[in-house]
């Protein structure tokens, strides 16, 4: 397995929402909430969960006469190797310019910000 997960489509997130929340599941599972959700075809979402099980984000089980997939990465995971590949694409790997353009073209409630401030302490203190 990768150190990282590779990168995967919107269309594979929405799988993977289901997958991470469902897990382990099988393609009935993940056609029943997503279909619909997004007027996919269950066949589509069969793609889906193939593309990714090929990439090596799911892996899968035949039980009977369905496959069971279950995440090989945590949502954690994927979460954070999206936003790091944005932030090498985006911002040359440099958190901070991307932190300072959000948060200068973002409404934040006080509790956002105070949320923010204690990570940032927390982060501090490591």
């Amino acid at each position: 397995m990768p150190t990282s997960p590779p990168q995967i489509s919107n269309a594979e997130w929405e799988v993977m929402k289901v997958v991470w929340q469902q897990a382990p599941t099988t393609a009935n599972r993940v056609c029943d909430v997503l279909v619909p959700e997004t007027e996919w075809k269950p066949r589509t979402v069969q793609t889906l969960l193939t593309r990714l099980a090929q990439k090596g984000i799911l892996t899968y089980e035949k039980v009977g006469r369905e496959f069971v997939y279950q995440a090989r990465y945590t949502e954690a995971e994927c979460t954070h190797a999206a936003g790091r590949s944005f932030l090498d694409r985006v911002f040359g790997g440099q958190v901070a310019p991307f932190l300072s353009t959000f948060i200068e073209n973002e409404d934040l409630t006080d509790e956002e910000i105070a949320e923010l401030k204690a990570l940032l302490n927390r982060k501090k203190k490591r």
